[in-house]
């Protein structure tokens, strides 16, 4: 780990203005990402800003939006009677997430900006672009079980490691941020960034800029969803397939449909032609399996993990089952 600087910031703007005048300077609150990335020296920050002392923890309901703090810790959000009414598939995602020390400790803004688990990302002695540009993409060739069939390039296979972006993602939830050029709201659906000349981009935030608060409007659909995690094991792992599903079924037929994946794309994936393939239709298995089909449809597997391909559309099947039994 190199030395670093450490501050902690009493007000929001304090802590926007000391990161922004700084380029080498970064946000703290859980870190339980950030310092595992120093550890391994991936991140090398000269300073740290502490933002725990600042007023971004609280979840509560404004009007027809859930609005979640940025500092809201992943637990006490996953436990929430307005999280689990209002977006039960949210609830489900963070419970599925790390294990229970690291959701006491892990943040909400955190948890959506943390980055690839990608063993080659991780390894400084690996070419990775993501890490540093140019210098070429490892798992192409190598050991990429774990990688995305989804939204690659010959530039970068790494997915996005988050949960609970996947179900924001089928939520249509915004990032509400602050930076030096003021107040931003930051629809999820354009915040990622898909991996092409320059992977290491990996979301639309500039220098500074700090996410407060998580929004969900609130749908009726929402209220009917569900999120199924598939993983080597039962706890502390990350997904190799994993979705969100959202139904509202009125007279026997869909009326909303939302469907977004995880572990399986270089970012948190929605497929609204799938979506488009089941409004209208009953919510039977022909009709699953046919918007399975199209949501697979651009899927590219590589040597070790082209078996995520039938096990997502196993995993959607099951998904759907579920939210409109």
């Amino acid at each position: 780990m190199h030395p670093f600087a450490y501050a902690r910031a009493t007000s929001i703007d304090e802590a926007v203005a000391t990161v922004a005048s700084n380029r080498g300077a970064r946000y703290i609150a859980g870190g339980t990402n950030i310092v595992d990335l120093m550890f391994d020296v991936v991140e090398t920050p000269s300073t740290i800003v502490d933002i725990n002392a600042l007023p971004l923890g609280a979840i509560e309901k404004h009007g027809d939006v859930l609005r979640i703090g940025a500092l809201a810790r992943m637990s006490d959000t996953a436990d929430h009677p307005d999280v689990r009414a209002v977006a039960p598939f949210v609830a489900q995602a963070l419970d599925a997430s790390a294990s229970a020390q690291l959701r006491n400790a892990a943040t909400i803004g955190g948890n959506v900006l943390q980055r690839t688990r990608c063993a080659y990302f991780r390894d400084v002695t690996q070419a990775c672009n993501k890490r540093s540009p140019g210098t070429g993409c490892a798992a192409l060739g190598g050991e990429n079980r774990m990688n995305a069939i989804l939204g690659a390039s010959d530039t970068c296979i790494a997915t996005h490691p988050s949960d609970l972006a996947v179900a924001l993602v089928a939520s249509d939830a915004t990032i509400e941020t602050l930076g030096p050029a003021g107040r931003r709201s930051i629809p999820i659906a354009d915040f990622y960034v898909k991996p092409l000349q320059d992977p290491s981009i990996e979301n639309v935030l500039h220098h500074g800029e700090l996410v407060t608060s998580i929004d969900i409007p609130i749908a009726p659909a929402l209220a009917n969803s569900h999120y199924l995690k598939v993983r080597d094991r039962q706890s502390y792992e990350f997904a190799l397939v994993s979705v969100a599903i959202a139904l509202a079924v009125e007279g026997g037929a869909i009326r909303d449909a939302r469907l977004a994946f995880g572990g399986v794309g270089t970012v948190p994936w929605r497929s609204h032609e799938a979506e488009l393939a089941l409004v209208g239709r009953a919510p039977t298995p022909e009709a699953f399996e046919h918007a399975t089909s199209i949501a697979m449809s651009g899927a590219v597997g590589r040597e070790h993990n082209a078996f995520k391909i039938p096990l997502m559309k196993r995993a959607v099947v099951a998904a759907l089952a579920k939210v409109s039994a």
